[in-house]
């Protein structure tokens, strides 16, 4: 018996890395698994494997699980509503949707193309829009036909997107777009008995490969903190029915830690019956930040 038995999973970006071990993990707690990618290099072109996924299929099936290989681009209308029809088509249902898939094309601001943007955002932030569109439609519709409705979307954010990072504006972007989505979609979708959630995680992929270098190493008769598939765990959590009432929630994933994280708040106020003006908030500065600095904040591990 596993937390997941007779469930439906969809995991992008599952070919590889966190991906791949979401699907194994999801599978092991007893998911049906589509396993999508599209075989793609780390900065998006062809990376040489037709479908990287049939791997992760071949191990689920061998294993006595049930899995497919989806191939389609998720980033586009057509792909995300293909791959969540061949859920529903090839099994009955779709309950679970990770959106992982993503690629980097790291540059600093003035050094930035347009197509370095374009590319980005479109697989992040569409990437995880498009999939969680069409899986909201399917659930809304069964849900208003008074059949019973149980939905997870876990999304996929960074540190990066809750800090910024120099040298990934377009990065960091996405993933804030992707925190901030996660909250309007759990507030839209909470009626139809779906939650959303989405995770930072930090662990060894070809991304931190090369963010990081030997850091990500595993060191020898240790516990591999960078292991991806610490970070399944968390997800198989929150793909449960016990996760019922987790939603809204943004997650840092490391190792063995797991950081339940607050939106903005504020750290400094000042206020008046009337409007400031630009010489009244100089003087009223120190008050405003009297309790923090007034510089930028650092991009911390926690």
């Amino acid at each position: 018996m596993g937390l997941l038995d007779g469930k439906v999973a969809i995991v992008s970006g599952a070919g590889r890395g966190i991906g791949r071990e979401e699907a194994l993990l999801l599978a092991g707690e007893g998911a049906t698994v589509i396993v999508n990618d599209v075989g793609a290099s780390l900065e998006g072109s062809g990376g040489g494997d037709t479908h990287p996924a049939q791997e992760v299929v071949d191990i689920i099936t061998s294993n006595g699980g049930k899995a497919s290989v989806n191939g389609d681009d998720i980033s586009s209308w057509a792909g995300a509503k293909n791959v969540v029809d061949q859920a529903v088509e090839s099994y009955g249902t779709l309950d679970i949707l990770v959106n992982n898939a993503g690629i980097l094309r790291d540059k600093m601001s003035f050094n930035m193309e347009e197509s370095d943007w374009d590319d980005v955002i479109r697989v992040h932030l569409k990437g995880h829009f498009a999939p969680s569109h069409f899986a909201a439609v399917y659930w809304r519709n069964k849900s208003k036909s008074g059949q019973p409705t149980s939905g997870r979307i876990i999304n996929t954010s960074s540190e990066a997107g809750l800090y910024g990072n120099a040298g990934q504006a377009n990065y960091s972007a996405a993933k804030a777009g992707i925190a901030s989505m996660t909250w309007v979609l759990a507030r839209e979708l909470e009626r139809y008995g779906v939650t959303v959630n989405a995770i930072a995680p930090r662990a060894r992929t070809r991304m931190t490969e090369n963010l990081f270098g030997d850091a990500v190493d595993k060191k020898e008769d240790a516990f591999d903190e960078w292991d991806p598939k610490n970070i399944a765990q968390t997800v198989g959590f929150l793909a449960s029915d016990e996760a019922a009432d987790v939603t809204g929630q943004v997650f840092v994933v490391f190792g063995g830690d797991v950081w339940a994280m607050a939106g903005f708040h504020p750290v400094g106020e000042v206020h008046r019956d009337h409007a400031w003006t630009p010489s009244e908030l100089v003087a009223a500065k120190s008050e405003l930040f009297k309790d923090v600095s007034s510089g930028l904040p650092k991009f911390s591990f926690i």
